[in-house]
């Protein structure tokens, strides 16, 4: 049994297919709030399936889904975010040719009026937030005015963490693979801002493939094994060799 006594989020026996694909099978788990819990499994077992099933990018064929106690149909990204999920998607789905700061506010733009008529995009005020959200992020990008596809890989991943943290309200940050193509330091700055956002009480569901990465910031880890729940576990009461095997041969553990 989990520490945290109301579950922010709660899923139950959710499943969705593609054709003859069952990406993600009945699966059930809590997220709770001020936690971090870390999505393992190997490749194609429906970890970031089951991501966009929470964001609303797809949606669920079967099972229901609970926000806060209550019931709720997250039928579009945007009624997502309405009630406070934000997701980082491991394509990072950036806007090549637009700048940093268009990146960021891309559809919720900033807007002023000149004369109290004339709406213009308020660029001045959207570069200065998005100064601030990149020295959150503790990654330099000298030039936040150039085309992100000229950015390296790890300032496009910056950009689309910066983004996620724009989501201000957002209770749930899901992060498919944030520190992929990053350098040992800057993996550390995101290891760091990680644990922040637990202290400041927003709730993380991380998808990684490194279990250092994954032992350095989970309270808890979900293991899925094709497209089904192999495990949910303490992360301080496992150990590396318990999680391998759940991924390679989903055995069933459950600490929630």
């Amino acid at each position: 049994m989990s520490e945290y006594s109301a579950a922010l989020l709660e899923v139950k026996n959710i499943g969705k297919s593609f054709g003859a694909v069952r990406a993600v099978r009945n699966v059930s788990f809590q997220l709770f709030p001020g936690e971090v819990v870390a999505l393992l499994g190997d490749n194609g077992a429906g970890k970031s399936t089951l991501c966009k099933l929470i964001s609303g990018a797809y949606q669920k064929d079967v099972g229901e889904i609970f926000w806060q106690g209550k019931k709720v149909e997250i039928t579009s990204p945007d009624v997502a975010s309405q009630i406070g999920i934000a997701m980082m998607y491991q394509d990072l789905a950036l806007v090549d040719e637009v700048d940093i700061p268009g990146n960021i506010f891309l559809g919720r733009e900033l807007i002023k009026k000149i004369f109290g008529i004339v709406p213009l995009l308020d660029k001045h005020t959207m570069r200065q937030e998005t100064e601030k959200l990149l020295a959150r992020v503790k990654i330099n990008i000298p030039d936040i005015n150039r085309p992100v596809i000229k950015l390296s890989g790890g300032q496009r991943q910056a950009t689309a963490i910066a983004r996620t943290l724009h989501a201000k309200d957002a209770k749930l940050l899901i992060l498919d693979e944030p520190m992929a193509a990053l350098g040992v330091q800057e993996e550390q700055k995101v290891i760091q801002l990680i644990k922040t956002l637990k202290e400041e009480g927003r709730t993380i569901l991380v998808v990684s493939h490194n279990l250092d990465h994954v032992f350095s910031v989970a309270d808890r880890i979900i293991v899925l094994h094709t497209g089904a729940v192999a495990g949910i576990v303490d992360a301080h009461k496992t150990s590396r060799e318990e999680i391998v095997g759940l991924i390679v041969g989903g055995g069933k553990r459950n600490d929630q």
